[in-house]
């Protein structure tokens, strides 16, 4: 694995998490990052998923999405059956294909599930894979047709993850991804100490963007600017990192190990993280106890869920291997 991409899925994991700490800080303010998490976590997708090695045919989809959902759901469902169990998910309001297909208790899940099957087809025309940055210009403006003829801009909205509008940012993201890949050498390597600053200029932006339009009713209209602000913070994010990643693989060996292991986890520590998060705010503990405690419940979960669906994923395939050898 290219190490950049590492470090921006382990930091993905920690913004989207961290975003969920509402009533552990001292101020709320601090618990938020999660949709550059998000976006960051579909640009990566698309990062790492550029190359399809599977044949444009029925055939060939249905093998490659099949691994996807394969990759995905083990954790989902062992999580959601567990939560289940323990009361903290009920039947009451959804029913069981609801939790556990599709679109599941996790927005994340449902989102990459439904992009992944425009995303194989890009990738496997050359005509559309050829053009990618076209292909982003065209849905930018579907997404700002949709923005101008019937999405409600009367209130800040538009970056609620569980709403439709949210995945047209989401295929951008993921096609984002996939242009830098298609890109290589060109882009690795190559840093210029403007694009962090450039970085932060996106993230002011983006965060003062969304405190204009979320506290001044009168801006709301415009709250479209927002949605491009964080792309453009995606941009140069992930420009960043791909012109250091030479400069992160000389990072120390432990910073690297950490790095990994958050990196490796990223899935399985958004899945655990709900009902941990509402258990320990329960509790009442000032902080910062409670910060190390939720933090450390988090990553003991998500470990012990990471080994379990290992072993599931090991032992599908020995049992796949000794089938096809017989």
């Amino acid at each position: 694995m290219i190490f950049f991409i590492t470090v921006l899925r382990a930091l993905a994991a920690c913004l989207i998490t961290n975003s969920h700490f509402t009533g552990i800080y001292p101020t709320d303010l601090i618990a938020n990052g999660g949709l550059i998490g998000d976006v960051l976590f579909f640009a990566v997708s698309g990062y790492c998923l550029a190359n399809v090695k599977y044949e444009l045919s029925v055939a060939g989809f249905v093998r490659w999405y099949g691994k996807r959902i394969w990759r995905i759901y083990p954790p989902v469902l062992l999580m959601t059956a567990l939560y289940m169990l323990l009361g903290a998910y009920t039947t009451e309001e959804h029913g069981l294909f609801w939790w556990f297909f599709y679109p599941t208790y996790y927005h994340f899940v449902a989102s990459i599930m439904v992009l992944y099957i425009p995303f194989f087809f890009i990738m496997k025309l050359d005509v559309l894979r050829k053009r990618i940055g076209g292909l982003m210009a065209a849905v930018g403006l579907v997404w700002l047709a949709v923005y101008f003829t019937v999405y409600d801009s009367s209130y800040y909205h538009i970056d609620t993850v569980r709403e439709p509008m949210i995945r047209f940012l989401y295929m951008e993201s993921i096609l984002l991804g996939a242009w830098f890949r298609l890109k290589g050498e060109k882009l690795r390597n190559h840093f210029r100490p403007l694009y962090p600053l450039l970085t932060l200029l996106a993230f002011v932006l983006y965060f003062g963007s969304k405190l204009l339009f979320s506290k001044r009713a009168a801006f709301a209209s415009l709250q479209f600017l927002n949605q491009i602000a964080i792309f453009v913070l995606l941009f140069f994010l992930f420009r960043t990192f791909c012109g250091l990643d030479g400069r992160l693989e000389r990072l120390p060996s432990p910073l690297k190990r950490g790095t990994r292991f958050l990196s490796d986890m990223t899935l399985e520590i958004y899945v655990v993280q709900y009902v941990i998060i509402d258990a320990v705010r329960a509790l009442g503990l000032a902080f910062p106890l409670n910060f190390l405690l939720l933090t450390a419940c988090i990553l003991l979960a998500a470990f012990v869920l990471h080994k379990l669906c290992a072993w599931i994923y090991r032992t599908a395939d020995r049992a796949l291997t000794g089938r096809k050898g017989a």
